[in-house]
């Protein structure tokens, strides 16, 4: 463990999936995540619904914003549907707001933007378990 870090957080049985396209974003956050939480990384939605059977079903599910963009908001409820209880933020960067905003809509329960920050990240996942240290689960820019 390293400094800084609750041990309470570490030990709490939770866990969360980090699904998206882009390589270095999902490591980014397996990295600011794994040290309070368990935090599985994972290229697909399928991966993560292959992964997430029984007692390893994620708590919180990190989506890329890529993928509603090809999948459409369906995408939310299908993984609502796997993963019962889960709670969803799409990971977006300010070009991605307008598809954020759809996939709240459907069911997502906030969003994480880019650039993404250590401090933010853990903040927005503590909120949205219910633990210490919350920050609002929505952060978007001005929409034009």
């Amino acid at each position: 463990m390293q400094i800084g870090v609750e041990t309470s957080k570490a030990v709490d049985q939770r866990r969360v999936f980090v699904v998206d396209q882009d390589e270095v974003t999902r490591a980014a956050l397996q990295f600011m995540l794994h040290d309070e939480i368990e935090t599985h990384e994972l290229a697909t939605p399928e991966e993560a619904y292959e992964k997430g059977v029984g007692w390893l079903k994620p708590d919180v599910l990190l989506l890329g914003a890529s993928y509603l963009s090809e999948r459409g908001t369906g995408l939310l409820g299908e993984a609502a549907d796997r993963f019962p209880g889960v709670r969803i933020l799409i990971v977006c960067d300010r070009s991605q707001e307008v598809i954020a905003v759809e996939g709240m809509k459907a069911g997502a329960h906030g969003t994480l933007v880019k650039p993404l920050t250590l401090e933010a990240v853990r903040k927005k996942v503590d909120t949205i378990l219910g633990r210490g240290g919350a920050a609002p689960l929505i952060q978007l820019g001005l929409m034009k």
